[in-house]
């Protein structure tokens, strides 16, 4: 008989309706507000003595709190709120009772049942229009890049003057200029031509005294703020770098102003280490460990990092031979023995500084030198009698380890030394997103009002509603039985869209939304095609039953180039798009692969169900029929 489907086919059918109402079941579950607690670094761990104060500020604040727990290895912490507007707050309490050296970030807290989160189902993630992710506003420290420049200058003048002999006292002095001060004019001039070959933006100024002929060295306002200006670019592009690694859908890292940064993560749950990783501002330096008889001026005192080597020190070269800004590739490892260690990659440039720098210092000692952006916390009281938080930066910078050269280095090594492989793997994915050419600091952190999300999310569910309930009405009036076979099949593709956007990922916003409003139109088009192409088959005498087959069949050449060419524009929208262009386009996507298979394979069941296998004079299909 016409129209029956085999049983396999209909069993096709059912087990994906049913593997799309398991992953889209999550989107019913809405998160739960919450405080997410972790340390500074990766190995800090939070324990219950920690864990009770932080407690005990939200009891103190009248905060209140639920659902309390600690990670297994004890790195993270999280607490739920019962109201969202209390989160900044409870931020605040926390973040005071706690101190320096834990960072406590705003989170959406899931609430998906274990029976669905234990087989990978997981809620649509939500934009920031949508109520969902987090905003940070980053500062550069632009002053902070043009200090950092100022010091390759001063290592490279003594460098250059030691290599040609010329003898002089170098520093760096309270205007942050480069003083050299030497005892004949002719040493003078001798550097001056030096250092204006090797730094030809530098502004070389003589000055006499009664025993010295001295050199001043500067940096013009233009070579200021192209530094300035680079820092910001720089660190915008390691931030994009490092969000990538955090692998965040549809994210913005924009500039704004001239030195500031706007990072927005739409629906990252895990918003402590995002917040860890992206400020983050840790940099290597590879130095010499300094001789014994070496000028107090030539050399500085670093204590290790490990815990195991606490009060242990070294003295090395002030000279850097490169920086972790020659870092092309980092990876995390382990060496014979089993303890982490970084792998490294310099570019051609750090390659060359280092085999030059090891060539002629086998069996010395190199250190490698780990820098760290902390901050003070100071509460202070301003003029109007309101407090405020005062973050007060410093640079800490302790040895990690300082190896005996054995033979010459190359582009390739290792950094042994780590306590963990925790801070292996952060240190290497800190080294390959790229160092910041400047510190940042956060000056504002939120996550989008509730009022805003959820108005935004109530009129985008109810566009849906007005579109399916219009689409409903004309269809069930205008194909009856057939109308009635078609919206079952729409509920089927819009279960199936949220299902595989859930599987995929994706972040739904408010174009996404408008993709699916449109995914409903399109899914309803082809069914009319359908429909349209059977009663043409009727009107030309064939009968019902073979008027079904050949209006499902001819009609699907039109149906899949209409979508066809539709998926094209979808893709090339995705490929150029940025932010919400791309959110439309994947949930068009999505969409139309959807409502091809329920509008074609999905119907055509429904329909076979019920006029299938059986005389039929007559369809419930509207229009006139012969």
């Amino acid at each position: 008989m016409l129209n029956k489907y085999p049983l396999w086919k209909y069993l096709l059918v059912l087990f994906v309706l049913l593997l799309g109402l398991f992953y889209a079941a999550p989107n019913l579950y809405a998160p739960d507000p919450a405080l997410q607690i972790t340390g500074e670094s990766s190995a800090q761990q939070i324990d219950q003595k920690t864990w009770d104060r932080a407690l005990t500020a939200l009891n103190d604040a009248g905060i209140e709190h639920f659902g309390e727990e600690i990670d297994p290895d004890g790195r993270n912490a999280l607490v739920r709120l019962a109201n969202a507007d209390q989160q900044l707050v409870a931020q605040s309490s926390v973040s005071r009772a706690l101190g320096d050296g834990y960072i406590v970030a705003l989170n959406l807290a899931p609430t998906t049942p274990d029976w669905l989160s234990n087989y990978g189902a997981q809620p649509m993630k939500l934009g920031l229009d949508l109520s969902g992710g987090v905003h940070f506003k980053l500062e550069v420290d632009v002053d902070a890049a043009v200090e950092r420049r100022m010091e390759y200058y001063l290592n490279s003048t003594k460098r250059v003057l030691r290599e040609k002999r010329v003898r002089g006292f170098v520093t760096l002095n309270k205007d942050d200029k480069i003083e050299a001060r030497f005892k004949t004019e002719e040493a003078r001039e001798q550097a001056r031509e030096l250092i204006a070959e090797e730094n030809p933006e530098l502004i070389l100024d003589r000055v006499d005294e009664v025993d010295s002929w001295n050199l001043l060295a500067a940096m013009s306002e233009q070579t200021r703020k192209e530094i300035a200006d680079y820092s910001v670019t720089q660190n915008l592009t390691t931030l994009r770098n490092r969000v990538n690694e955090l692998g965040v859908s549809e994210p913005l890292v924009q500039r704004q102003g001239q030195n500031r940064i706007v990072v927005e993560l739409p629906g990252i749950q895990d918003t402590a280490e995002a917040k860890r990783i992206l400020g983050k501002v840790a940099n290597l330096e590879f130095r010499l460990v300094a001789n014994l008889d070496a000028a107090p001026s030539e050399k500085q005192r670093f204590q290790y990092r490990s815990p195991d080597r606490a009060g242990a020190s070294e003295w090395l070269e002030r000279d850097v031979i490169i920086t972790g800004e020659r870092v092309s590739t980092a990876q995390a490892s382990f060496d014979q023995n089993g303890q982490p260690n970084v792998q490294i990659s310099l570019d051609n440039e750090g390659g060359t500084l280092m085999s030059r720098a090891t060539r002629h210092n086998i069996k010395r000692r190199m250190g490698v030198l780990f820098i760290e952006r902390k901050y003070r916390t100071r509460y202070e009281v301003d003029e109007a009698g309101n407090e405020v938080v005062v973050k007060v930066p410093y640079d800490e910078k302790r040895l990690l380890t300082a190896p005996v050269i054995q033979s010459a280095l190359g582009a390739q090594f290792q950094i042994t030394g780590l306590d963990n492989p925790l801070e292996s793997s952060e240190l290497a994915l800190m080294l390959r997103a790229g160092a910041l050419a400047a510190p940042i600091s956060f000056v504002e952190e939120r996550t989008v009002g509730p009022s805003l999300g959820a108005e935004n999310i109530r009129k985008g569910v109810q566009s849906v509603y007005y579109g399916l309930a219009l689409v409903v009405l004309f269809m069930v009036l205008y194909y009856r039985v057939f109308g009635v076979a078609a919206v079952v099949a729409l509920s089927f593709n819009l279960i199936l869209l949220v299902a595989v956007m859930s599987m995929l990922g994706a972040t739904l916003t408010l174009p996404g939304i408008a993709g699916i409003v449109l995914t409903v139109g399109m899914a309803v088009d082809a069914n009319v095609l359908i429909f349209a192409r059977i009663r043409e088959e009727i009107v030309n005498g064939l009968s019902p039953q073979m008027a079904i087959h050949s209006g499902f069949a001819r009609a699907f050449t039109t149906i899949f180039d209409a979508n066809f060419t539709t998926l094209i524009v979808a893709v090339i929208l995705y490929a150029v798009g940025t932010g919400p262009i791309k959110g439309f386009a994947v949930t068009l996507s999505v969409g139309i692969v959807t409502s091809m298979f329920t509008a074609i394979l999905g119907t055509r069941a429904l329909i076979n169900l019920i006029y299938g296998g059986r005389r039929v004079k007559k369809l419930s299909i509207g229009g006139r029929q012969s």
